[in-house]
């Protein structure tokens, strides 16, 4: 496993863009696909964005394809997530997490390592 610790949420209007960063604890991250989820009040968590070890390999939700990227730093064992254009319905508490297999990142919500989670709100 992996400890993994958000920044960068906050308050932003509508339209807005924030940039969340995810700094990892193993010099290994490289191995590990990395992804964000999120998680908004009364409802399930939710794949957001993934991205493969090397960085060659990318997936989004339909709900923020186009809106998100995300991408790595392995130098620097981070991974961030650039929100733009961002609407009302991205406020959540964002997740990133971590695993060896890709396909447990893009295709289900347990992925190995969690961090705590960092508020997004998005006014209208």
């Amino acid at each position: 496993q992996v400890q993994l610790v958000e920044s960068g949420g906050g308050l932003v209007q509508a339209g807005g863009s924030l940039r969340l960063s995810c700094a990892a604890s193993r010099r290994t991250f490289s191995y590990y696909a990395s992804g964000w989820f999120r998680q908004a009040p009364g409802k399930e968590r939710e794949f957001v964005a993934a991205i493969s070890g090397s960085g060659g390999s990318t997936y989004y939700a339909d709900a923020v394809k186009g809106r998100f990227t995300i991408s790595r730093d392995n130098a620097k064992n981070t991974v961030y997530l650039q929100m733009n254009s961002l609407k009302p319905e991205d406020t959540a508490v964002y997740y990133c997490a971590a695993d060896l297999n890709i396909r447990t990142v893009v295709e289900t919500t347990t992925p190995s390592s969690w961090g705590q989670g960092t508020q997004v709100i998005v006014s209208s």
